[in-house]
């Protein structure tokens, strides 16, 4: 029997098997279904009684053993029950992401070992989805958010405390959050493989998924959004321009990434690392069969010194993706959807090297004839590690943004700008400024227990879930209650502020962007690589 069809066999015993589990669950009479793929998922209700959930659903064959370093196999079927009350294992990785959360709270005088790190599995393309209660004989479609997480394209996982879709769900919205392969194991060049960025494919998996069920989970299919941030972000700019990915989304909401438009390199150059790893868990000779027989633990554990500084980028492979997307952007080779983008005011903040000045930074990353005058447009901030935060966000988020909302408007979509500098209330909050990731909170309504939550806080989340719902909803942020927010255009080029107050307004680093060049510096000394490893 080919190995294939074993696996399929095996993951359909799987299923068989962890359905009966949940006969009890499926008898229950407030027990929500979905009846897809040929079988019953069985969910819960929230405590408050307004949104269901369905955690843990499989999209797609596990990718292990024949399928590691190959592109999704769509899942076959779902037969009987199957219980889906609790999230799946996170994608391989090491502790990167929970690291992160710790130093965060840390940095608002909280317990960071309120974070539990996630179980890890080379099985791990699962998603999970939130919707509002669904009453007896209900049609309604509603319009459908597919969220993807951030962390360089090497941690993460799609359940985040940040990332918990319940509270966004109970307005009106279908909020599924899906997982993807990360590091060495969904970004890998190597002469023996003719894709590199599994990942990506995973999420192009995912969203067919959701198009093919998403009716019966009670969304539009009309009216899908793709919304990502950091890294996440950074793989919606690549779903926006490849062909695998045309037809499966119609808007994306894109927050606090700049990466895909300078980062983009060839297979050959990700191909030296991979090879690398492949002379490490094995043998530099060693073949596609080979690779597949070593141990997840011990690729992880290899990868995690073989690829030390390195950023996970998608790659031009000549399959998944074609050429460098600022090619595909300049060339107006790009899907047509309608835009939400933006960033926060302190993205760089907390990545910044302690021994970095303004002036290395100038004479690392601006032409010449421009350090002067980036220089005065930053003199009037309180530190040097202020102009530095200015000039680093400007550069490396804030422009590349503004560049996208420009390309996508001038091709016949709409496009919504947002800046974001809302600091929580306190001394050690303003330490941490409006920092990346730090709209997270707002948009899901998920203040943390060590996130200083005030009035202002609670309003600017209700602000700001009404425009991304709208713009779920309609393609326009726009609505009732909300103050207008002009599209953005080159012409046209106000963004909306959201912070102690909401305001449409020029961009505050505008001018910045007039003089910088939008990307990251990789060919940099090791101070400045830290922000390169952010989104």
């Amino acid at each position: 029997m080919a190995p294939f069809i074993k696996q399929v066999l095996s993951f359909v015993s799987i299923l068989v098997l962890v359905s009966c589990s949940s006969e009890s669950a499926a008898l229950r009479p407030d027990a929500p279904v979905l009846s897809i793929a040929g079988g019953e998922v069985i969910g819960q209700r929230s405590q408050d009684g307004r949104t269901e959930s369905f955690l843990g659903v499989p999209f797609a064959q596990p990718p292990v053993g024949d399928l590691r370093w190959a592109p999704p196999v769509p899942l076959i079927g779902m037969e009987g029950r199957f219980q889906a009350t609790s999230f799946a294992p996170a994608c391989m990785q090491a502790d990167r992401i929970t690291k992160w959360y710790r130093n965060v709270i840390r940095g608002f005088g909280g317990d960071p070992n309120v974070v539990v790190a996630p179980e890890v599995s080379e099985d791990c393309l699962y998603l999970n989805i939130w919707r509002p209660k669904q009453m007896a004989n209900f049609s309604a479609s509603h319009p459908v958010i597919v969220y993807i997480h951030g962390g360089s394209n090497k941690a993460g996982w799609s359940y985040e405390p940040n990332y918990i879709g319940q509270h966004l769900a109970a307005d009106g919205v279908v909020v599924i959050s899906v997982a993807y392969r990360l590091g060495a194991f969904g970004f890998f060049s190597h002469p023996e493989f003719e894709y590199s960025n599994f990942g990506l494919l995973d999420l192009v998996e995912a969203l067919r998924w959701v198009n093919r069920n998403i009716q019966a989970i009670g969304g539009d299919p009309d009216r899908i959004t793709v919304m990502g941030e950091s890294a996440g972000a950074g793989n919606i700019d690549y779903l926006m321009a490849m062909p695998a990915a045309a037809g499966l989304f119609s808007r994306a909401i894109h927050q606090s990434s700049g990466s895909a438009l300078s980062n983009t390199a060839s297979k050959d150059d990700h191909s030296l690392l991979g090879l690398a790893l492949a002379k490490q868990v094995a043998d530099e000779e060693a073949t596609a069969e080979q690779l597949r027989q070593v141990s997840a633990q011990r690729v992880l554990a290899s990868a995690e010194q073989v690829y030390s500084g390195h950023y996970f980028d998608n790659a031009v492979d000549g399959r998944s993706i074609m050429e460098p997307l600022k090619d595909s952007l300049k060339a107006k080779r790009i899907h047509t959807t309608d835009l939400l983008i933006g960033s926060n005011e302190h993205e760089s903040l907390m990545y910044l090297d302690e021994g970095l000045t303004v002036d290395e930074w100038l004479q690392a990353e601006a032409r010449a004839e421009n350090r002067d005058k980036l220089q005065q447009l930053v003199s009037h901030l309180p530190s040097e590690r202020a102009q530095l935060n200015a000039l680093s966000t400007a550069k490396t988020f804030t422009c590349p943004a503004l560049q996208l909302a420009e390309g996508i408007a001038s091709l016949s979509g709409r496009a919504w700008v947002y800046y974001f500098d809302r600091q929580r209330d306190g001394e050690m909050a303003a330490t941490m400024g409006a920092y990346h990731g730090a709209e997270l909170p707002y948009i899901f309504d998920r203040h943390d227990d060590w996130l200083p939550t005030s009035q202002t806080d609670r309003q600017l989340t209700d602000v700001m879930q009404r425009y991304w719902i709208n713009f779920a909803a309609t393609g326009n942020p726009n609505g009732d209650k909300v103050q207008s927010w002009p599209a953005y255009s080159g012409q046209s080029p106000a963004v909306m502020i959201l912070g102690d107050s909401v305001d449409a307004s020029a961009h505050p680093q505008e001018a910045l962007c007039e003089l910088l060049e939008p990307g990251l510096s990789f060919h940099l000394e090791p101070k400045f690589r830290q922000l390169s490893e952010v989104i």
